[in-house]
């Protein structure tokens, strides 16, 4: 039975339509993603289905009794609250069905067999049924600590906590909440892969119908039933996983640019007609059928996929040449406060290798970055840069913007660009016109910020690229664009991050901090993932030993001659039977039909060759 079933939804923002006419149906084991542009309503239609936002028309229809939890991006507001208090804040009304039952126990001991109190009796024990049952606080204390909390950060208050930190803390209270209708916005910010895999796991596991926006494409892949596609306004959708959306979606836009280019040619054929025999008495009629026919092409007109979105323009400068040695690091050291991140631990990057650095949060990852570059100082140990190294460091903070000035300011002083290529650039990163260029970097929003950032390292010339989680804030779109930028780039690089698609494709070795150390593992995370299953794999038992025999002599006799060819021909006709059922699917292919006739011809000449051998048998009375 369906959990949610929406008709014809339709939401307006100040006067203007973000979509209408958005239909689709959950059921209770679906996981049903949201995709398509920023801006297209998403998070509006989260928050619709979560109450919190109210639409314009069409109709949602929840099944009865329907516990709803949403995740949003919005981490809670700095409060004096626990985390334990918080996470717990979902399941309240649990909290007070439980009480309620507890009193009517009482009073049923005491006496009490009225039937409105066994009504009610019943029908609070089938709300905590239908909730999991009386352990939820059990489960919501088991969610805490898979999104890499600990015991004693249960009591910590809210305003302890970093924004990160609180955006994980909503993510657990919407899944200790016990909902039947689950939604997500961005769930896989702020985790690191450990708590990326267990909420995968437990979403295929979760009793619970579930809608979630990501830009996690192996998340993604892992989690996602059907795709819920929205864009201009309007909705369409795709049963099945993640990349068969992916590949339909490119089969569309190639359709959609050939529909386009074909209209395109029609529409100036007919205004050429037109605009010559308008005016001519002999052909006015005909234009004026060529302008209707117009106008009903114009009507339905199709734009190039190009032309409606603009994706991220990843262009990497061709660096200098830098030594072979890259980065050294002997010996080292490092820790954050009296906390030990690293001891003894050393490493070698050299040119033109693409490394990523793997490891759960608070390892040391971004400390170890900034170490590298100068930024921190190392307790102990040896690290150097390589001859003719230029580095250029992208922070997940975006610390190192200048925020005196404009954005075309910041552009300019960071990359020595003059105004015309700076225009250029920012252009590439979504900044176009006189307003956006001219806007003070001190107001930019996150994701300003972001594409800013990535517009200044694009261009820095640097041959040694430190990426710290540079595809936060990017969408789909911008992270492939910068994985094809990443894998063309000719220099070195370090990358830290949690998108486990953009590792696989781009490293060609990771780096990974286990127990306060660095092992390398050679390929992308596919690689390092198979090679961590090997190792947590039992060894196999040795073999038993076998008692050593003799040989025993052979008491079959030799094949005859003729038993020789018959086994030649039975391959061989094994094989134009294979050749013909491959040629039953494709008459046209040329090197099969040769390759038949080849093997045509090997039959008759061994044909020939049996009827030979078993005339001679037959005349000699052999067998």
């Amino acid at each position: 039975m369906a959990v949610v079933i929406a008709s014809s939804l339709r939401k307006e923002l100040s006067g203007s339509v973000l979509f209408d006419g958005v239909s689709f149906k959950v059921e209770r084991t679906d996981r049903l993603a949201l995709a398509g542009p920023n801006g297209a309503g998403k998070t509006t239609l989260l928050r619709a289905l979560a109450g919190q936002v109210s639409l314009e028309g069409g109709e949602l229809a929840l099944q009865k009794g329907t516990r709803i939890a949403l995740h949003d991006q919005r981490p809670p507001a700095e409060s004096p609250l626990p985390l334990r208090n918080y996470v717990l804040s979902g399941t309240a009304d649990l909290a007070a069905v439980e009480e309620e039952l507890r009193r009517l126990e009482t009073a049923m001991a005491g006496g009490d067999h009225a039937a409105a109190t066994l009504r009610r009796y019943s029908a609070a024990q089938a709300q905590l049924e239908h909730a999991g049952g009386y352990d939820w606080r059990d489960r919501a204390a088991s969610v805490v600590r898979g999104l890499g909390f600990t015991d004693a950060d249960l009591d910590r208050p809210l305003s302890t906590f970093s924004g990160g930190e609180l955006t994980r803390a909503s993510l657990a209270r919407a899944l200790a909440s016990q909902p039947d209708l689950l939604l997500l916005d961005e769930p896989t910010n702020h985790l690191d892969i450990e708590s990326l895999e267990w909420l995968e796991e437990m979403l295929k596991k979760l009793d619970a119908a579930v809608i979630l926006v990501a830009h996690d494409r192996w998340f993604l892949e892992a989690v996602t039933t059907a795709v819920l596609e929205l864009e201009g306004g309007k909705s369409v959708y795709f049963p099945g996983a993640w990349h068969v959306w992916r590949r339909e979606q490119a089969a569309r836009a190639l359709h959609q640019a050939k529909t386009a280019q074909r209209q395109t040619e029609q529409i100036a054929r007919l205004e050429r007609f037109v605009e010559r025999f308008r005016y001519k008495a002999s052909k006015a009629k005909q234009a004026q059928s060529k302008l209707k026919q117009l106008k009903r092409i114009e009507a339905v007109r199709v734009l190039k996929p190009e032309e409606r979105r603009r994706g991220l323009g990843f262009e990497f400068l061709k660096p200098a040449r830098s030594g072979r040695d890259v980065a050294v690091v002997e010996g080292l050291e490092l820790r954050a406060g009296r906390k030990e991140l690293l001891h003894d631990t050393s490493l070698a990057i050299e040119r033109g290798e693409h490394v990523a650095l793997v490891g759960p949060n608070g390892s040391g990852k971004t400390t170890l970055l900034e170490t590298l570059l100068g930024a921190r100082d190392l307790t102990a140990g040896k690290l150097r840069l390589g001859h003719g190294v230029v580095p250029a460091y992208f922070s997940q903070h975006e610390v190192e913007l200048d925020e005196r000035g404009s954005v075309l300011d910041a552009a300019m002083s960071a990359t020595g660009l003059k105004r015309p290529e700076a225009q250029n650039l920012l252009g590439r990163f979504l900044f176009s016109g006189w307003d956006e260029h001219e806007k003070p970097v001190a107001v930019l929003s996150g994701g300003e910020r972001r594409r800013l950032a990535l517009a200044i390292t694009v261009a820095s010339g640097a041959n040694f690229l430190v990426l710290d989680e540079p595809t936060n804030h990017l969408d789909l779109e911008s992270r492939e664009a910068l994985e094809a930028a990443l894998e063309a780039f000719p220099g070195t690089v370090l990358l830290v991050s949690h998108d486990r698609a953009l590792l696989d494709a781009v490293a060609d070795r990771l780096l990974a901090v286990e127990h306060q150390t660095i092992t390398s593992y050679s390929g992308g995370w596919a690689d390092y993932v198979r090679a961590q299953e090997e190792d947590a794999a039992p060894a196999a038992p040795p073999p038993p030993k076998q008692k050593r025999e003799k040989p025993k002599r052979p008491t079959k006799p030799k094949p005859t001659a003729l038993e020789l060819v018959e086994g030649e021909v039975e391959r061989a006709e094994a094989r134009v039977t294979q050749l013909e059922d491959e040629l039953a699917a494709d008459w046209s292919d040329a090197e099969l039909v040769s390759a038949h006739r080849a093997a045509r011809a090997d039959l008759e000449a061994l044909l020939r060759r049996w009827e030979s051998l078993f005339a001679e048998v037959s005349d000699t009375g052999g067998a």
